[in-house]
């Protein structure tokens, strides 16, 4: 049998980038058992351009857009143009040469609309930020140019998948008559295990893993933090971003030196670990589509508090607590609610459990196995 040809385009890829560059990063793992496929991933480098195998079946083409080990979690507008002009002119190059059977773009924008351009049957995964209206940041050029430029790609496109049904609902506020297929994101049950907990009514271990930037609202978690007046709970924060110096200050003058770590960056072979310290997940976001960090700690049983927004809300399902966005007290209510009973947590770390082991990146990759198939013979 001839394998399936697939060139991936994801402008973040682990050491570089969030949710999706780890999404990519699992999937892959997956695919790189599936010797029907052969797959060429363009993505950034940090550093300079770097071919290299990622598996027998899989090639990683990384390519300089000039970041260093300071910025990884962060693109910039001048990364993305950087990016997707080299990628343009890599992909053009790769075509002609291996004539691929289907493109699969990380992010409608800029990947989706690099795609356009190869003039092949291609797929368009929504990650988030790539979605009008899904991040603050990008409100203004959402508005006037980005909405209807996704509506052209999305309409060429062979297929549109989001992560969530949260970011499908978005999304159709751009584009209400395109059809959106959802397969989630996934998570390995394997590397993420829970272990045994029971809590004694000591002090409470949280942490929180993500990207320290103003649309997680982390600043609401801190003011939740500061009003508890106990002394039993102690907040671990895993990861770096141009908030980090904001939120450090915030915790100091909350009075929380004490009760808060931020550890900064720490390697995703390590993460495991630090989930197993701890006994609560908060993730506070203003808006998500389905957080990869949210779904390893669950697989790690931990309960969960986030925002009812995105795909996070439909992760809530008996294991934890879904509240508004931007609201110190809802945070604060939930949080007490574990300090108050904690054999709470231990009832809700058994269903985090028991959702993640239905949220499999083996099955994530057989979906879009099943949709590049189904792609192809529609071509």
């Amino acid at each position: 049998m001839i394998p399936m040809k697939i060139l991936m385009l994801n402008y973040e890829f682990p050491p570089l980038g969030g949710g999706a560059a780890n999404a990519n990063y699992y999937l892959l793992k997956e695919f790189s058992k599936d010797k029907d496929l052969e797959i060429d991933v363009i993505t950034s480098s940090v550093g300079k351009f770097e071919k290299s195998k990622f598996s027998e079946n899989i090639n990683l083409y990384r390519l300089d857009i000039g970041k260093n080990k300071d910025n990884l979690h962060y693109q910039t507008n001048k990364d993305l143009l950087l990016f997707s002009l080299k990628a343009l002119k890599e992909s053009i190059k790769l075509n002609k040469k291996n004539n691929y059977d289907l493109i699969h773009a990380w992010f409608g924008i800029p990947c989706g609309f690099i795609a356009m351009f190869l003039h092949k049957p291609f797929l368009v995964a929504l990650r988030g930020s790539d979605v009008p209206f899904y991040n603050p940041r990008f409100r203004v050029v959402d508005r006037y140019f980005f909405k209807y430029l996704s509506r052209v790609i999305w309409k060429k496109s062979s297929s549109v998948v989001a992560n969530s049904e949260g970011l499908k609902t978005l999304a159709k506020e751009t584009s209400p008559k395109q059809k959106i297929a959802v397969i989630y994101n996934g998570v390995d049950t394997n590397e993420f295990l829970p272990v045994n907990r029971k809590k004694t009514g000591k002090t409470l271990r949280i942490i929180l893993v993500s990207r320290l930037i103003k649309r997680k609202g982390i600043n609401y978690l801190l003011d939740a933090l500061s009003q508890i007046k106990q002394e039993n709970f102690h907040l671990m924060v895993i990861g770096d971003g141009n908030q980090r110096e904001h939120l450090e200050k915030m915790a100091k003058e909350a009075g929380l030196v004490n009760k808060v770590s931020f550890l900064g960056l720490v390697s995703h072979k390590s993460i495991s670990q630090y989930y197993s310290q701890s006994d609560l997940f908060i993730l506070p976001s203003l808006n998500e589509g389905m957080s990869n960090t949210v779904l390893e700690a669950m697989a790690s049983g931990l309960p969960i508090i986030t925002t009812n927004v995105g795909g996070s809300k439909e992760l809530i399902k008996g294991n934890g607590f879904a509240v508004n966005p931007r609201s110190s007290e809802e945070i604060l209510d939930a949080i007490k609610k574990y300090l108050v009973d904690p054999s709470l947590l231990v009832k809700h770390s058994k269903q985090s459990r028991k959702i993640a082991e239905r949220m499999s990146w083996e099955n994530v990759a057989k979906d879009y196995k099943n949709l590049y198939n189904s792609l192809l013979k529609k071509a």
